[in-house]
């Protein structure tokens, strides 16, 4: 199943570009920023808006990524017995507001490279990469307003909610993680669980949106849909919680992101960090939290602080937590939906994130 899912994310990373380029051009003209902006009360500038938007949102679209999101967006529409070539339009948004999230991500971050490259800011410069995200945070919006007459009042009025929410959420996990990668509270007392809340309203949030706009349109119920969002919420945290656990094991993973060990260098708690501060040695607790102050890119020192995560189990208790999170919120789903391919491919899809090792 492994080796399908792969496929799957592979086959529709095509069919999400068609339906990307579909809504952002990759070269406006005057009639696409009609289509998008309507008329001019005089005239646009199509070569300005393609230099600083277009051409920064696609070089950055153009990396690839997984995909996932809108994956999960089909896989639950047709699941819930839709047509997903029919919600096409719909799946992209979570897409393209993520993206958005990682341009701006990385300015606040500092960081230097993302998918093997030198991040949009360092590219394009600090204030095209500001733009560009922020305006990938607005133009999934066009699509509920083309939709407004196409669908019953009712539905459109819960995308519109789920839409607004989700953002919300998103801001407020970031500022938490923010307030501790500056160091505005003190880090050493975050918990397991302010930790895990942070990733459902930063992570989980794009999941959730995926999952809770397939839904609407599906025509679930709004417990149903509320159940279902909670599924794809424990999918992204288990996603994130991966992320960390490859970012210190290494990998195709951490080449891309510039290298193994990125978190420690930025001195980040995560899960794996937190569990082991909690049960490390005394020693080994100071060290770390020294290391981790360092913001070091030194590859030795990086690899003492991995050591200590390492021996105190935290590595392991990640894997086993973001595989129980998983299987408690497929179960919560499993009886609500009816036997099918689909539902299958659901199942396997979730695993396949927890498990995978780029």
């Amino acid at each position: 199943m492994e080796n399908s899912i792969k496929k799957l994310l592979k086959d529709n990373a095509l069919v999400f570009d068609r339906a990307l380029e579909k809504l952002i051009p990759r070269a406006y003209t005057d009639k696409s920023l009609i289509q998008t902006l309507g008329p001019p009360h005089y005239d646009y500038s199509p070569e300005a808006i393609n230099r600083a938007l277009a051409e920064p949102i696609w070089e950055f679209l153009d990396r690839g990524g997984k995909r996932w999101r809108p994956t999960l967006f089909l896989l639950i529409c047709e699941a819930l017995g839709k047509n997903p070539d029919d919600l096409l339009d719909f799946a992209i948004i979570p897409e393209i507001i993520h993206n958005g999230t990682i341009m701006i991500d990385d300015i606040e971050d500092s960081s230097e490279f993302r998918r093997g490259k030198p991040c949009t800011h360092r590219l394009f410069g600090i204030d095209i990469a500001v733009n560009a995200g922020n305006t990938m945070y607005y133009l999934p919006l066009l699509t509920l307003a083309s939709y407004r007459e196409k669908l019953p009042k009712e539905t459109v009025t819960k995308l519109y909610e789920i839409y607004v929410q989700e953002m919300v959420n998103i801001s407020f996990g970031q500022a938490t993680d923010i307030a501790w990668h500056k160091g505005l509270v003190d880090v050493d007392r975050i918990t397991e669980n302010q930790y895990l809340q942070m990733c459902i309203l930063k992570t989980g949030t794009l999941a959730r949106m995926s999952a809770k706009l397939a839904a609407v349109l599906a025509g679930a119920d709004n417990d149903l849909t509320k159940r279902i969002g909670r599924y794809a919420e424990t999918i992204a945290v288990a996603f994130q919680i991966r992320d960390d656990i490859l970012d210190l094991t290494g990998g195709r993973f951490s080449e891309g992101k510039g290298g193994f060990g990125q978190d420690i260098t930025e001195g980040k708690r995560t899960l794996l960090v937190i569990n082991s501060l909690s049960k490390a040695k005394v020693r080994d607790r100071r060290r770390l939290l020294e290391i981790l102050d360092m913001h070091t890119a030194d590859q030795t020192i990086k690899r003492e602080a991995i050591s200590i995560i390492e021996r105190s189990g935290s590595i392991e208790y990640a894997k086993e937590y973001a595989r129980d999170i998983v299987a408690e919120g497929w179960n919560e789903i499993n009886q609500s939906l009816p036997q099918s391919k689909a539902k299958e491919k659901l199942r396997a899809f979730a695993s396949y994130l927890v498990e995978r090792e780029i």
